[in-house]
């Protein structure tokens, strides 16, 4: 339990300590998203699904390529995959899909 909450506290002072660098890492992925959405409408239709699958699409491709930067990265230095790749998607994942959660603009109403 004191572990934890050394941890807790230890974070959230490197957290308040960083915050305009982890402010601005957080601006920059959420305009590779809104950047790839972009990209992606002139592939898919402008139509419900078209929509869907490109918001789909601009959502997974992110947390994959920035999970492959250090599993490139590892399997340079050791010559075997990566076993953390997914938890390194999957918290990228999170950190990006709560970032678009809090600047979701309701369009329309």
């Amino acid at each position: 339990m004191l572990k934890h909450l050394g941890a807790i506290i230890g974070l959230s002072m490197a957290v308040m300590l960083t915050i305009l660098y982890v402010q601005t890492g957080l601006q920059y992925l959420v305009t590779a998203h809104e950047w790839l959405s972009n990209v992606l409408k002139e592939v898919f239709s402008g139509g419900e699904a078209g929509n869907i699958i490109r918001q789909l699409l601009a959502l997974l491709t992110i947390p994959f390529a920035l999970g492959l930067i250090p599993a490139i990265g590892y399997w340079l230095a050791k010559r075997e995959w990566f076993p953390y790749f997914m938890e390194c998607v999957w918290i990228v994942w999170l950190v990006q899909t709560s970032a678009l959660i809090v600047l979701y603009k309701a369009t329309g109403a």
